[in-house]
């Protein structure tokens, strides 16, 4: 993934084609695109296939107990993303391909054998066992009716390889996070994340009920902060540093013949100003999450096609996909968006319009208020005070976060509205917005959203 967008920017520097001459020697090349026919058409800007692999052949033993990487690969892809890179070179959208998707392969010819196969239902990662990436950039094309144009594979090793050389990356979370599969153990708060740490953050699925869809969050928000820490380092503009990364990054990695220095030069000369509000990231919708597809053992994921069509629609007229925002301000992180709230405000004091104003606050940081605040039947209330069912505890947390000094109490039974008794104490309303951007309706967000503030 820093190979699509970190060594985009590499260029940036201007320091010439020197610094990255022989480079491109070093990558393993691939041919995913031999004898292909009846490819989709081409849009605008330019589209990458970027696939993690669950390869540790170069793994080390200290590694592999350290980071917790036993176990047999399956020689699938792990996580897949299409990357498109927009033809002004302003903007990157990231969209996640679930591994679990419920595919159906094109007519193929085996590589190992050289007899043509039959287009067959599938689980999405298990394209490359079958097919390597001839049958995975096909199926991909099938599925989103989007032309591929560049193709590049990371394994373990290379991922821990270009995490280190940037120096790691800043990771923020609100609560802690614990998956005992991959050893990853963070505490709440600000992280600097080496290769091998940041490798456990990527591939950790237990550490709550959203399972994959949390772990590709995870890697998206990861994405963000290696583009932010490649941009702002200061590692472009040092020439010996520089070639060190790229050296690093692409003597580590598989792709197609037609990545080369030459193309890199001008995509970074391009993306000159590129940085984390310049990209937006996703996840395929999902309408069927326990689909029993016909051929496929085991539940898969389907798509809802009409959401779909129209995310890969949008990058093949090279739209984006996130609304533009001049500049976010500033605001408290919080485990529940403020969206997803219900609040009945009260003046608990002899004020007049202090509910009118609470309410109002609230409503502008998000919170779906009544917009009929009341008076409380206790009108000599001192300390500001949110009241809520205990089934709705985070939700309580994130409220009493945009009521600087705020005293949360239980009070079973209250219901999913939450109220707020506005006391004498109360001076403004704090901005507040979700440590999961993903709780919007659109589902995509853009990387100033996540990273560290």
């Amino acid at each position: 993934m820093v190979t699509t967008l970190s060594v985009a920017v590499l260029a940036a520097a201007g320091v010439g084609h020197s610094v990255l001459t022989g480079i491109d020697e070093g990558i393993t090349r691939v041919d995913p695109f031999r004898d292909m026919k009846n490819r989709p058409h081409a849009g605008h800007g330019t589209n990458v296939l970027v696939v993690g692999t669950d390869a540790r052949d170069r793994i080390t033993a200290e590694e592999r107990r350290k980071y917790r990487l036993g176990g047999q690969p399956c020689h699938c892809t792990d996580t897949m993303m299409v990357v498109h890179i927009s033809e002004d070179r302003d903007r990157a959208s990231v969209v996640s391909l679930p591994r679990d998707s419920f595919a159906v392969t094109p007519q193929y010819t085996d590589p190992d054998t050289g007899a043509e196969r039959p287009g067959h239902p599938v689980r999405l990662n298990a394209a490359y066992a079958e097919g390597g990436p001839q049958l995975t950039v096909r199926t991909v094309e099938k599925m989103t009716d989007l032309k591929i144009d560049h193709y590049l594979e990371v394994d373990f090793t290379s991922f821990i390889r270009t995490v280190d050389v940037l120096g790691g990356v800043r990771i923020c979370t609100v609560e802690p996070l614990k998956d005992s599969h991959t050893g990853l153990d963070l505490r709440a708060g600000q992280h600097r994340l080496d290769g091998g740490r940041a490798l456990q953050y990527v591939r950790a699925r237990h550490v709550d009920a959203a399972s994959d869809f949390g772990r590709m969050q995870r890697q998206q928000r990861f994405l963000a902060a290696l583009i932010e820490q490649a941009t702002s380092s200061g590692v472009l503009l040092n020439p010996v540093k520089l070639k060190n990364v790229a050296g690093t990054v692409l003597g580590s990695v598989r792709a197609d013949h037609g990545f080369g220095t030459g193309q890199m030069m001008d995509l970074g000369r391009a993306m000159r100003n590129f940085s984390p509000s310049s990209s937006e990231f996703t996840t395929v919708p999902i309408a069927q999450m326990k689909y029993r597809a016909p051929g496929v053992a085991g539940e898969t994921l389907k798509w809802d096609d009409a959401k779909a069509r129209q995310i890969f629609a949008a990058l093949r007229e090279d739209r984006p996909l996130a609304p533009h925002v001049a500049k976010r301000p500033k605001a408290v992180r919080v485990p529940v968006a403020p969206e997803r709230i219900r609040v009945q405000v009260e003046n608990g004091t002899m004020t007049p319009e202090l509910g009118r104003r609470v309410d109002k606050g609230l409503a502008a940081t998000g919170f779906v208020t009544t917009g009929s605040p009341v008076n409380a039947a206790n009108r000599a209330v001192r300390r500001t005070v949110v009241l809520h069912d205990p089934r709705w505890d985070r939700s309580a947390k994130s409220l009493a976060a945009a009521l600087p000094g705020a005293e949360v109490r239980a009070r079973p039974g209250l219901g999913p509205t939450l109220r707020v008794l506005a006391g004498a104490d109360f001076t403004e309303v704090r901005r507040v917005r979700a440590e999961d951007p993903y709780q919007g309706e659109d589902g995509v967000v853009t990387g100033d959203q996540v990273v560290c503030e």
